[in-house]
């Protein structure tokens, strides 16, 4: 273990202890838990960001059109709830021209 010395703004270093009293945690364990969550975040987001950088379109497309295009179990259909999020939506198939063209390479 090392030791490390920091400075705070007041408000952040109250918010920190009452957080750490409230979680029945030393004011050190929450920062040290704290900091350890935000490197892993932090190291999660290079790692991705690397190996997408190998990633060829050509190959996700070509690994998709080998893809059975059916409806989902249903134990694996979205909620209703999450439906509503354009992002989520179910998709009605894939654009066959992409198909077509992944299936020739």
């Amino acid at each position: 273990m090392s030791a490390m010395s920091l400075r705070l703004p007041t408000s952040l270093h109250e918010a920190a202890k009452e957080l750490a009293e409230r979680e029945g945690i030393s004011v050190n364990q929450l920062v040290a838990t704290a900091l350890a969550e935000k490197l892993s975040a932090l190291m999660t987001v290079e790692y991705l960001q690397t190996r997408a950088k190998r990633g060829r379109r050509e190959k996700f497309l070509a690994a998709m059109a080998k893809v059975p295009d059916v409806a989902p179990a249903p134990w694996d259909r979205l909620p209703a709830a999450m439906a509503s999020n354009k992002r989520l939506q179910p998709t009605t198939g894939r654009p066959k021209a992409r198909v077509k063209a992944a299936r020739k390479k």
